[in-house]
């Protein structure tokens, strides 16, 4: 719900400021394109990965193994940062200057609201696994 939010702000605001194409340019609109890329092979990275070690994807389940291979062993998120990705891309696309903002809040809120409470949970279920995991693995990137 806190992505779908960011994305229809984003749009609104791209479609009703004016100084929403201050950023419009092929250039830009390549970048954006190639983020939204980035953001979805992220995530479905993420995805086989977890479903090859038989672990849920959705959050507030409870995570059946400590995944630390494939995309993992370079991110601890990769699908929020997916997300992150994919939103900022839109937002380039729309020629949006206003609405790259809600990329920072959408961050900020994913973080609070789920990473570390996924972060407590996991270092509860795998303790010193999950430690030399989080020492070695960027939360972000």
């Amino acid at each position: 719900m806190w992505w779908v939010g960011c994305v229809v702000s984003g749009r609104w605001i791209s479609q009703y400021y004016p100084y929403a194409d201050l950023i419009s340019h092929p250039i830009v609109d390549g970048i954006g394109v190639l983020f939204i890329v980035v953001g979805f092979v992220l995530m479905g990275l993420a995805i086989r990965v977890m479903r090859q070690h038989r672990t849920t994807v959705i959050p507030r389940h409870t995570a059946s193994a400590l995944v630390s291979s494939g995309i993992f062993k370079y991110t601890r998120n990769p699908i929020y940062l997916g997300d992150a990705l994919v939103l900022l891309g839109l937002f380039l696309l729309w020629g949006s200057l206003l609405a790259l903002p809600l990329v920072v809040i959408f961050v900020w809120a994913i973080e609070r609201r789920f990473i570390i409470p996924e972060e407590v949970h996991l270092r509860d279920k795998f303790g010193t696994e999950f430690e030399r995991y989080a020492q070695n693995t960027r939360r972000w990137i």
